[in-house]
């Protein structure tokens, strides 16, 4: 079957592999009731948070252990059929979608935490670990994982597309805490990359080259992350601007200047309005920073003081600090439901997301361009960005059975991301590629890089089995 021609023109290779039946007859007597192919449990696993439809996976394996992800590889290898990873479906750009058939294989029970080592400020869990139940399992120990992509995402999703999230402006990406992988290849073996040291110079940096793989070079099924001690102080505050400009500048400002800040969110009056009315809230409809300031009470007071004197030079008011965890989290499970809220503003809508990254001293000039286009588009959107690093997402609320919509929104999208290119940025900030950004990974990376990037698929994984048709087309 193929999919819908929309569907076509963004993603090269799509069609679907016949699944054989012995395949089937072979899980269900290696899985028995851990297999499934009831369609209601196949569409779960075939789709995600984009707007593509595509027939779901010929049938599901839920994995409780590295064995039976590898049984299930092995016996997908012989007979040539895809196989894609699904932790709990939270991606934006199609990773987890059977464009060319298969089976998916769930890893979400496979949910323990396997070791806390707090002295060597390390956690090792299986891939179905969320990211809020890592937390809840290591907070007696005095440490915490900071990497919060919003949505409660699995760790073995997080590392296979290099999340990162509102803290990565001080604690990084997963691409710099992730220190160890347990992965299985595309024939089913087992291996293992990286070790607990902090640093190594041992050969090739598999876990580097595994980590932001998008499910393409093999299934993850254990991981070893950094720990990080929680701080003697937090305290949080939002601010108002004039305008968006006035907002950006004040990041710029307080990044250059060096102010350890750990969290510095923007988000626009469109977004502050859809949450105010998401989430029961009153603030003030201008754009925002939500921000959030780590360290002991000295330095966590030195700190706030002086970012609100930048924002005060650039025209921000109305600061808000909020020092209790119910304070603060009241704030920002507002910033991280803006999504949901954006979605609600117009029922029946989907979302067309973008998150490019950009130098942070070009990231006014490429913000106010892009507010710009899409005001005169006069396609609704939401404007959210984590500006500490220079990462922002704009999302286009477009009506899925209007293709004018669709064509306006994908416009919009690819100007951003035009834009971003030619100001020394990336596409992608955290994402990932997936199917959405196949075309846009040539343009940024070159086609000879692509090509390498192939030809490491290709000797990894021959018969092109790992979650095929994303990232690029082989």
């Amino acid at each position: 079957m193929n999919a819908p021609t929309e569907f076509n023109h963004l993603v090269p290779e799509v069609h679907q592999r016949e699944v054989p039946a012995a395949l089937l007859d072979a899980l269900a007597r290696r899985f028995g009731a851990q297999c499934s192919t009831a369609m209601a449990i196949r569409e779960q696993h075939g789709r995600d948070e984009s707007s593509f439809q595509v027939p779901p996976p010929a049938a599901v394996v839920f994995a409780e252990s590295t064995q039976d992800v590898a049984d299930a590889v092995k016996l997908a290898a012989q007979h040539g059929t895809p196989v894609i990873p699904f932790g709990v479906g939270t991606s934006l750009e199609g990773h987890l979608l059977a464009v060319q058939g298969g089976i998916s294989i769930d890893v979400s029970r496979m949910n323990k935490v396997l070791s806390v080592d707090a002295d060597d400020l390390t956690v090792t869990a299986q891939p179905g670990v969320t990211r809020k139940q890592l937390n809840e399992e290591v907070k007696s120990t005095g440490l915490f994982f900071p990497i919060d992509p919003g949505a409660d995402a699995t760790v073995g999703g997080m590392s296979a597309t290099r999340a990162s999230g509102t803290n990565a402006v001080r604690y990084g990406t997963m691409r710099e805490n992730v220190l160890a992988l347990e992965v299985v290849t595309a024939s089913g073996e087992v291996i293992r990359t990286g070790t607990r040291a902090k640093k190594s110079a041992a050969g090739y940096d598999l876990t580097r080259l595994l980590v932001g793989s998008e499910g393409t070079l093999g299934v993850i099924t254990e991981v070893t992350l950094r720990l990080y001690p929680l701080p003697e102080a937090v305290s949080a505050a939002i601010c108002s601007f004039p305008s968006i400009e006035a907002a950006v500048r004040t990041v710029i400002q307080v990044i250059q200047l060096g102010v350890p800040i750990a969290r510095v969110e923007l988000i626009d009056s469109n977004t502050v309005r859809m949450v105010n009315a998401h989430s029961k809230l009153a603030l003030r409809e201008q754009p925002m920073l939500l921000m959030e300031f780590h360290g002991s009470p000295a330095g966590v007071k030195e700190q706030a003081e002086t970012v609100q004197e930048i924002a005060g030079e650039h025209g921000g008011e109305a600061f808000e600090w909020a020092t209790t965890p119910e304070e603060r989290t009241r704030l920002w499970t507002a910033r991280h439901n803006a999504y949901f809220a954006a979605i609600q503003s117009r029922p029946g809508c989907r979302a067309i997301s973008t998150d490019t990254c950009v130098p942070i001293s070009r990231l006014a000039d490429c913000l106010l361009d892009s507010v710009e286009e899409a005001d005169d588009s006069g396609l609704p959107y939401f404007l959210v960005g984590h500006v500490g690093d220079g990462n922002f997402h704009f999302g286009y609320l477009l009506d899925p059975n209007d293709p004018k919509e669709r064509e306006l929104a994908e416009g919009l999208n690819h100007k951003l991301v035009a834009r971003a290119l030619a100001l020394g940025g990336t596409c992608t900030g955290e994402h990932g590629v997936g199917l959405h950004k196949m075309d846009f990974l040539v343009t940024e990376t070159g086609a000879g890089a692509v090509d390498m990037m192939r030809s490491i698929k290709r000797a990894l994984d021959p018969k092109n089995i790992m979650n095929p048709g994303k990232i690029f087309s082989i």
